[in-house]
């Protein structure tokens, strides 16, 4: 598994993920919210199974 997204990428899917799973807890109290664990863990991963199908990389690593 390599690491294929980049820092900005990985700190708007942490955000995302945070926003989200603070929506099982406050606000609508959605389980919805529940939905954020797989940004924020692609986000700690550093790995996106989307992006590894597509071909898509926005690491600046090769």
């Amino acid at each position: 598994m390599s690491i294929n997204m980049g820092s900005a990428d990985r700190i708007i899917r942490a955000i995302v993920g945070i926003v989200l799973l603070a929506l099982v807890f406050v606000g609508p109290q959605t389980p919805w919210g529940w939905i954020g664990i797989v940004p924020l863990a692609t986000a700690l991963l550093g790995n996106c199974p989307a992006y590894s199908l597509l071909g898509i990389k926005t690491c600046k690593k090769q």
